[in-house]
């Protein structure tokens, strides 16, 4: 049935107030979603994706392990020239903990501990599990001293 064959009495009927309201509020309620998960998606790369800071540490390997309950990671921890106190009345060296992204890496670490490292290393706002335990993340060795 055409529009123009029907009589007055069957015209179709045109929207009603209330269903503009309800059709406004259905396209404020999925932008507002899509705005939602955006945001959510922005927020996670950025604590967890997005290099914060990048550079060089330089120490004494203390150990390299691989740990973990459900994702197993290489872990390390460089103990770095000089003193500092966390409390008054106390005396503690620099400790650097870090996650390390490669095998290779933990290999040459590992089977080379107390030598002294330069480490280069990422920083990130967070850290995943299966990345590793620390927002550290060595990806490269720069120098290892042979001296103990």
């Amino acid at each position: 049935m055409d529009a123009e064959n029907l009589s007055n009495t069957e015209q179709p009927l045109e929207e009603t107030p209330k269903a503009k309201r309800q059709s406004k509020f259905r396209r404020f309620k999925r932008t507002f979603l899509i705005v939602l998960a955006l945001g959510l998606i922005i927020a996670a790369y950025y604590k967890y994706f997005f290099v914060f800071g990048d550079g060089v540490k330089s120490g004494h390997l203390n150990y390299a392990v691989k740990k973990g309950n459900m994702f197993k990671t290489y872990e390390g921890k460089l103990i770095q020239e000089g003193y500092r106190s966390k409390t008054a009345g106390t005396i503690q060296s620099y400790e650097f903990e870090f996650s390390i992204n490669s095998k290779k890496i933990y290999e040459i670490l590992s089977a080379n501990s107390g030598k002294r490292f330069d480490l280069h290393y990422k920083e990130y706002h967070g850290a995943l599990p299966w990345r590793g335990n620390t927002k550290y993340i060595v990806d490269s060795i720069i120098a290892m001293d042979n001296s103990q």
